[in-house]
């Protein structure tokens, strides 16, 4: 636009608001005075600036013009423009400014914070505070200053920025120069690299050091929306926030996946996450893997203290009498017949060197033979009169008194057979369901197993959880079991607590009283350990000897007392074996206790607070005070516990377990054997020498027995081995063995049937393939679905 002016022409500058959908107002007036001009100017045209000196301009402005516009602004900020249409540029308020243009674009500013910008279209500026300018581009940008302002850049690279000094007089300061990269495309993040940096100085003692630059990448934009409420916008991942938005905490970083998804990297931990990482979530997740690794080494040691133990021998033949004597081997001839052999004096015999023969016992009478059940209990058998006895012809002795002990593995399988066989005496027909969300499990499993009448716990379990399709042929039951118990015997919740500082079994803890609903949550655990039993199903912690034997109905001993607090039962034995008037001891039968901070005193028996113990009463002392300490303050709640016990299975049932063994079926192995696991696995479209079943126990030999626990949790739905290992394993429609199947490509991840013991295992082409894709199922794996 060209304008034909005289030394005395007024020019009146008009600012007009145009909108599409609405009339055109004023903005604001100007009027520029030539003559004034000239005169300011020593009469002279040269250069071609022209100085406005007041311009009213309303909050906002939106200018549109031709080129060259020359504009100037003598107040701070001074702005001076040189552009080519079209031109947009609006202010929300003063100092705040937006411009939209076509290049070229001069844009100066005579005071702080002095700007001078040359671009390339489209160009999109704007200012939210005098020094603050904010610019989105497409490049090239040539950008200069001679002050220290701050610039926030929106733009796709590459980007060329060069820094002038053009005022000897006020040096620039690179240090001074903030720059921050906002980005508002995620398909083209922007780059630092294609970001070139020059100085064009004019003193060269002054040399400009690019490491005084501060880069920042901004995403982010603050708003406020109808109710004057400030929010924030992220460009990036098209989302909004009430909280003001933080930088990535240290050792994270931001990408773009090739299809332009966000996702951030943690190089401390090399793992990667789709949600935005902040310095809360980061330290409530340093808090989480510290609880859980202290979780770990104590349920660690807990395995460790209450193993039961591999099978001796497992690849041997059980014999309920016994090893062999020294010397002496077992044989079995072409007819199936079994014979012994002496290999000191190199004879054979027909006769058990354990029962006859070579054992000095006399013979039997003649038409007499022994025989064994299958538990190993002699009888005999006499020809003559065909009969069988169990009493012995030489001595007259039952050989139920004096017979060769039944081995506790045999014997304790024939106890959980038997009471398997009342468990389902007293089931029910049909099945219940229980539907629990894994956030709130230990809430909606209390609501739903106290909604059901006792005996309806005894039908078969169906388990749902919301969300994760599936059908319940036993392995969610599982898992419901074992995730359960982990939370309703967690101690944080102030129910149980552990038996010892280094003794991490649980017992009742006396303050759960401070939740007022306790009687109520013992009920309903005593309930769920009964369902635990009655339907073979494993929880994830044990409880204390003392504990069991409660359940068991069977009388606490002195003894007990070790297993929970070692050294109050060595001071109760010293008090037993030492003279008490000789030591000097004044005692009575009273005891101080601790709850909650609040110390109190218990009397033994009444009026025990003045009764001294004696040597004449010692003995009683110590019986009162270990019945105390394993009962102390307790009473309300194993009442209350053993009442849903009882309601869903009666104790009698039980009467033939003792401690360890009512443990085993409750907790099951905590060891696993990795031969009687090899031993007992069957292969579907593999064989024994696939070099993927190679790798598989090749993988599993290296792990430690927590791996072990967790694969095995994987594919059977519980970390738990029956008493019988591996051998023992059931599934869906009775015993079902661990199975390796072949499905899938190798690019697949396996996938579980927990109702069936399989393991789906795709054709990997490494062993570095196959320990990553089974670790990664192994360690991020939750939930269930159906095919």
């Amino acid at each position: 636009m060209y304008i034909i002016v005289t030394p005395f022409s007024k020019l009146i500058f008009r600012v007009w608001s145009h909108q599409t959908l609405k009339a055109d107002f004023l903005l604001g007036v100007a009027t520029l005075d030539m003559s004034e001009t000239l005169k300011s100017n020593d009469m002279k045209r040269e250069p071609c600036m022209f100085y406005i000196g007041y311009l009213v301009i309303s909050p906002t402005l939106q200018l549109h013009s031709t080129p060259p516009i020359c504009l100037s602004t003598s107040s701070s900020p001074t702005l001076q423009l040189h552009s080519t249409p079209p031109i947009y540029l609006s202010t929300s308020s003063s100092p705040t400014l937006q411009l939209h243009s076509t290049p070229p674009i001069y844009l100066s500013t005579s005071s702080s914070p002095t700007l001078q910008l040359h671009s390339t279209p489209p160009i999109y500026l704007s200012t939210s505070s005098s020094p603050t300018l904010q610019l989105h581009s497409t490049p090239p940008i040539y950008l200069s200053t001679s002050s220290s302002p701050t610039l926030q850049l929106h733009s796709t690279p590459p980007i060329s920025l060069n820094i002038i000094q053009s005022h000897p007089s006020a040096p620039f300061n690179p240090s001074h120069l903030s720059l921050n990269i906002i980005q508002s495309h995620p398909s083209a993040p922007f780059n630092p690299s294609h970001l070139s940096l020059n100085t064009i100085q004019s003193h060269p003692s002054a040399p400009f050091n690019p490491s005084h630059l501060s880069l920042n990448i901004i995403h982010w934009e603050q708003r406020v929306d109808q109710n004057g409420r400030m929010y924030y916008v992220d460009h990036i991942e098209k989302r909004t926030s009430w909280n003001r938005p933080d930088s990535l905490p240290s050792g994270w970083e931001r990408r773009v996946d090739p299809m332009g998804r966000v996702y951030f990297v943690d190089h401390i931990s090399r793992t990667t996450t789709w949600q935005r990482p902040t310095q809360e979530s980061v330290r409530n997740f340093e808090e989480w893997q510290h609880q859980r690794s202290q979780l770990q080494g104590a349920m660690q040691q807990f395995n460790q203290r209450f193993i039961f133990g591999q099978i001796a021998a497992a690849n041997k033949e059980f014999d309920p009498l016994g090893p062999l004597p020294h010397g002496w081997e077992k044989r079995t001839d072409t007819n199936g017949r079994v014979y012994f052999v002496h290999h000191t004096s190199r004879m054979t015999q027909w006769e058990d060197p354990r029962t006859q023969g070579l054992l000095n016992d006399k013979p039997l009478p003649e038409g007499w033979e022994m025989r064994f059940t299958v538990d190993g209990i002699p009888y005999f058998v006499d020809h003559n009169r065909r009969t069988t006895t169990y009493i012995d012809p030489r001595t007259g002795k039952s050989s139920l008194e004096n017979g060769p002990q039944i081995t506790y593995v045999r014997d304790f399988k024939a106890k959980v057979q038997y009471f398997r066989f009342w468990c389902q005496q007293l089931s029910m027909p049909q099945h219940i369901k229980i539907t629990v969300t894994r956030k709130t499990l230990f809430e909606d499993s209390f609501q739903q197993i106290m909604s059901f009448h006792p005996q309806d716990l005894r039908r078969r379990l169906w388990i749902i959880f919301p969300g994760e399709e599936g059908l319940d042929y036993g392995g969610v039951a599982r898992e419901w079991f074992f995730l359960l118990s982990h939370e309703v015997l967690n101690p944080m919740y102030c129910l149980f607590e552990y038996a010892g500082k280094d003794n991490y079994c649980l017992q009742i803890n006396p303050a759960s009283y401070i939740n007022p609903d306790h009687l109520k949550y013992f009920k309903f655990i005593g309930r769920f350990i009964a369902m635990s039993l009655f339907h073979g199903k494993f929880i994830d912690t044990g409880f204390s000897l003392p504990f069991y034997k409660r359940i068991l109905n069977k009388p606490l001993a002195l003894k007990d007392l070790e297993s929970i607090d070692t050294e109050f039962y060595n001071s109760l034995i010293w008090i037993k074996d030492n003279n008490l008037e000789e030591c000097g001891l004044e005692m009575f039968f009273s005891v101080d206790k601790e709850i909650l901070g609040e110390v109190t005193t218990h009397e033994l028996k009444p009026d025990g607070g003045n009764v001294l113990v004696t040597e004449e009463n010692k003995e009683e002392y110590i019986r009162l005070v270990a019945e105390w300490r394993l009962s102390r303050g307790v009473e309300e709640q194993t009442q209350a516990f053993f009442e849903g016990f009882n309601e869903v299975l009666p104790q009698q049932y039980l009467q033939y377990f003792d401690a360890k063994e009512l443990e085993v079926m409750l907790c099951g192995m905590q060891e696993i054997d990795l031969v009687d696991w090899q031993r007992h696995t069957i292969y579907r479209h593999y064989a024994r020498s696939s070099k993927q079943i190679l790798w598989f126990w090749q993988f599993v030999k290296e792990m430690d027995n927590e791996k072990r626990m967790r694969l095995l949790q994987f594919v059977t739905g519980t970390c738990r081995l029956p008493m019988g290992g591996f051998a023992d394993l059931m599934g869906s429609n009775g015993p079902q063995k661990f199975c390796i199947e072949k499905v899938g490509k190798e690019n697949w991840l396996p996938r579980s049937h927990t109702c069936f013991n399989r393991l789906d295992l795709p054709p990997y082409k490494s062993y570095e393939q196959l320990k990553e894709k089974l670790m990664f199922a192994i360690e991020e794996t939750e939930g269930f679905g159906q095919e």
